[in-house]
């Protein structure tokens, strides 16, 4: 990538919902006309200078670019201004791949909120060659999915080695607490990549397969698939149901291990869950949050209940909480660790902000700074958070995004 581009960050999508919080936070965090240069970006002009507007005076010099997700020309010449494309434009499977296309032949660096497997794998197996050679790091899943199940993964193997002289042979994610829900974006692409797997066999069995991120040659190893079903966790002594998100979690977790050379071993396993309590309420709770989802995957799988999920049931896309509820919202999450020798360490991640937008916004907005800013060991291709900036990032992430990470008894 040249040096000296006119923008360090630009916000492709600024007019979306999501791309409207990531401005905001940015304004907020950074200023206009301070140390980072920064620019939004979307298809109507119309729609930038109300954005620009409402963003308040402060942001009166803050630049403005056009450019449309159909016009492969208008993406390149927003890629070459630019050194990092921070795009809210989803779902990526059918919006993402021409901007991916532009940021890697102009070597930018590129970050997402995906969290579309057969997007994904599709990226990395068409675009890691040409990101190495071009310089440009692209990155995937850098919001509620899959950053503190990333960073969070990786932090507990450093403190595991630091206070125990070796790392985890498994880690569970256990979402101990929520409040705020996932956005109308993320059920669209989950909608969307059933429609795929539906008609087409090939993808249903790569989103199946526990290690479809892997590089090619590494998707292999011990872990069978997510929990799917009520279990009884014995470290907490209570019951757990399947995690919405877990299925592309999971994944980008086994891929960083493998991109950083296995550093937590070849036979690592890694799995998430949500806590619903003890006794029979607990397993009730769990039966109850098994049934929904089972419901609701069921519903996505055919064509008429699909549709009627996607125009009547669930958010829209664009769609989303108030200030308040954002605000009120937060997650808190358990990751248990198991030492060779038996014993476990625990380690507590939190989120100040509902996890689907106000924490979402923050966290990819911040792996975006850290693209443009922090000097970090990778050169091109495609990472995950944890690959790429795992350290840099979580000091961002707990000095700005209001986010913690911290080791309990």
């Amino acid at each position: 990538m040249e040096k000296n581009r006119e923008f360090d960050v630009v916000v492709w999508g600024a007019t979306g919902f999501t791309g409207a919080l990531v401005t905001e936070y940015l304004r907020d965090q950074y200023g206009v006309g301070g140390d980072l240069s920064w620019a939004i970006a979307g298809r109507s002009p119309d729609k930038l200078a109300i954005l620009k507007a409402n963003l308040g005076d402060d942001c009166a010099a803050l630049p403005v670019l056009q450019a449309d997700s159909h016009d492969d020309a208008s993406l390149r010449e927003m890629a070459r201004r630019t050194a990092v494309v921070i795009t809210t434009v989803g779902p990526y499977a059918l919006h993402g791949e021409s901007l991916v296309g532009a940021c890697v032949e102009s070597g930018t660096h590129y970050c997402d909120l995906a969290g579309e497997t057969q997007f994904i794998r599709a990226m990395i197996d068409k675009y890691s060659d040409a990101a190495r050679d071009s310089g440009a790091r692209i990155l995937h899943c850098c919001g509620y999915d899959s950053v503190p199940s990333d960073i969070g993964a990786w932090f507990l193997q450093r403190e595991a080695r630091r206070l125990h002289g070796t790392t985890c042979d498994s880690i569970k994610m256990i979402v101990k607490a929520a409040k705020g829900g996932l956005s109308g974006g993320t059920f669209s692409s989950m909608l969307n990549l059933m429609e795929e797997a539906r008609h087409d066999r090939e993808i249903a069995r790569m989103i199946a397969h526990p290690y479809s991120l892997n590089p090619d040659g590494e998707r292999q190893g011990p872990d069978k698939g997510e929990q799917q079903d009520i279990r009884f966790n014995e470290d907490l002594k209570a019951w757990t149901a399947p995690f919405l998100m877990a299925s592309v979690n999971v994944r980008v977790v086994r891929r960083s291990n493998a991109l950083l050379g296995y550093p937590w071993g070849r036979d690592f396993r890694y799995d998430e869950a949500v806590l619903t309590g003890k006794g029979a309420t607990g397993w009730l709770k769990a039966a109850a949050m098994a049934s929904a989802l089972g419901a609701l995957m069921a519903g996505a799988s055919f064509d008429w209940s699909r549709d009627l999920l996607r125009n009547r049931l669930l958010p829209q896309p664009g769609e989303g909480p108030s200030r308040e509820k954002r605000e009120s919202g937060f997650f808190s999450m358990i990751t248990l660790g198991h030492l060779p020798d038996g014993s476990v360490i625990r380690s507590r991640i939190t989120g100040d902000r509902d996890p689907g937008y106000g924490s979402t916004a923050k966290m990819l907005s911040e792996v975006g700074v850290c693209l443009a800013k922090d000097d970090l060991e990778v050169d091109g291709g495609v990472w995950t958070p944890a690959s790429a900036m795992a350290a840099p990032l979580l000091r961002r992430l707990t000095t700005n995004a209001g986010l913690t990470f911290d080791i309990v008894d």
